[in-house]
């Protein structure tokens, strides 16, 4: 296939349908982060997608679009399902990796003399790296209960109350898990991971709310300039990982089999009703609610840390859970396609949902702004709120960007950053930073990733999601 780019406007590119693709590939970027054609595999990527079976439309991509495992991560793909597939390289091995923010009633310049109290406290008390432990060791019954049950499970153990349910992406439980789908090795991996961020690119940052875009919405979202708040990145560890491994591995003979034509095996699949398609579904989904599990317990001892650090009542705190989003997921989805209410599977990788005003699935509260879309930056850059927007429903099956997306590889960040001290750099900027593994910052400087700055205007001039908050970071735990 020949990889040719046509430009829409100042926010779509299109690849057009050719060879084998049987949908074009639409790409929402700007002319500052277009992909080089020539050098980067993603669009190819994107035209690889746009030949599966069953595709609705478009192969899609979001501005942080960047190589990934099949999929480019950044790629957002809908498949009917009639004849549609559910692709574990759509998904990624960090099933459900994502986001939660936390508002506080605190002034962030009143606490600034203990940020790195506090920094010190969470990285001693939320299990930190590689193949960290957590202080939740769970049996196998146990395990299979988070697997159903999702963040209620922690909430029905006292690390969180039902309004944070009701604040979490599909209340925090994706239906249809079944642990009998799931590995041993899977459940040896995930029995005692519980309650930690991991490595990699997951952080837990306290940060200042330091520019409001949309005050009317920033109202309703309880965000106020000034306010400090803290972001969770993480997702289902080894426990997800050894999901997609093992389902990877078993669709790879599948599709040998089955005579399926792939422009690259990674691209392993199967059909969404058939018995393989169901079944990854259904261990997936188990994947999908550890990761709501794990970040509503490293939440809760979050709220604890604060309390204790800053002898201040919970009141006083008032802590809150804005919105936790996912952006590695597969999902069965109403859309309108051809003026036909339709069930897709919608597999979002490196995406977020963004859902207008007025969607049913939008709790109560933000009901008339849109569902709040969570953006992050890396350690030494800005993270974004915004507002899901109608356009979005329109043109990407309800999806926007998830990050600033990567433009080194973690052997090139650490080639670049060689003989660079950068938790000094970043404390020279006021950011206090803690990590686990000896090359983590190297791995994760902000030279490693796309502006989200320019990334978030992007998918907000195109009309994917509404700009409300601008979060700056003070102190950062990592893997």
């Amino acid at each position: 296939m020949t990889l040719k780019i046509q430009k829409i406007d100042e926010w779509r590119f299109l690849i057009p349908k050719t060879g084998a693709m049987r949908v074009p590939g639409l790409i929402f970027s700007s002319s500052q982060l277009m992909p080089d054609s020539k050098e980067d595999q993603s669009l190819i990527q994107v035209m690889n997608v746009a030949t599966l079976p069953g595709i609705v439309k478009h192969a899609l991509a979001m501005p942080d679009i960047h190589w990934g495992y099949g999929f480019p991560i950044g790629g957002v793909a809908a498949f009917n399902m009639e004849e549609g597939i559910i692709s574990p390289g759509g998904v990624g091995y960090d099933i459900n990796c994502g986001v939660r923010l936390l508002t506080t009633a605190l002034v962030a310049h009143e606490i600034r003399p203990q940020i790195k109290e506090l920094v010190s406290s969470l990285f001693k008390n939320i299990p930190t790296g590689v193949g960290s432990r957590g202080r939740i060791s769970l049996s196998k019954k146990e395990e299979r209960k988070v697997a159903v049950e999702g963040a209620s499970w922690a909430v029905k153990k006292g690390m969180g109350d039902k309004e944070d349910l009701e604040r979490t992406e599909d209340h925090g439980v994706m239906k249809g898990a079944d642990p009998g789908v799931i590995s041993d090795r899977a459940l040896k991996r995930g029995h005692d991971e519980l309650g930690t961020l991991g490595s990699g690119n997951h952080f837990l940052e306290i940060q200042v709310v330091d520019e409001i875009y949309d005050t009317e919405i920033a109202n309703v979202f309880n965000l106020f300039e000034g306010q400090l708040t803290v972001l969770i990145h993480t997702g289902s560890r080894g426990f997800g990982h050894q999901i997609c491994d093992d389902f990877l591995k078993e669709m790879g003979s599948h599709v040998r089999e089955s005579g399926f034509i792939l422009p690259d095996r990674q691209l392993a699949c199967a059909y969404i009703t058939s018995d393989m398609g169901k079944r990854y579904l259904a261990g997936m989904a188990c994947a999908a609610n550890y990761a709501w599990a794990n970040r509503q317990i490293i939440m809760h001892w979050t709220k604890e840390t604060f309390e204790k650090i800053l002898h201040i009542r919970p009141n006083d705190l008032n802590m809150e859970l804005l919105y936790d989003v996912c952006h590695n997921i597969a999902k069965l989805e109403t859309h309108v396609v051809n003026n036909k209410k339709v069930t897709l599977c919608v597999h979002r990788k490196g995406a977020t949902r963004s859902l207008p005003p007025g969607h049913p699935d939008v709790p109560q509260r933000y009901r008339k702004v849109g569902q709040p879309v969570l953006i992050p930056g890396d350690m030494g850059t800005s993270s974004y709120v915004l507002a899901g927007a109608q356009k979005a429903m329109e043109e990407t099956f309800a999806s926007t960007c998830h990050g600033a997306g990567r433009v080194l590889s973690r052997r090139q960040a650490i080639k670049a950053s060689k003989g660079r001290a950068i938790h000094r750099e970043l404390e020279d900027r006021g950011i206090f930073v803690q990590s686990r593994g000896k090359t983590t910052l190297n791995e994760e400087i902000s030279e490693a990733y796309k502006d989200v700055s320019l990334v978030v205007e992007a998918v907000h001039m195109a009309g994917l999601a509404k700009k409300v908050a601008r979060l700056r970071p003070l102190g950062v735990i990592k893997g």
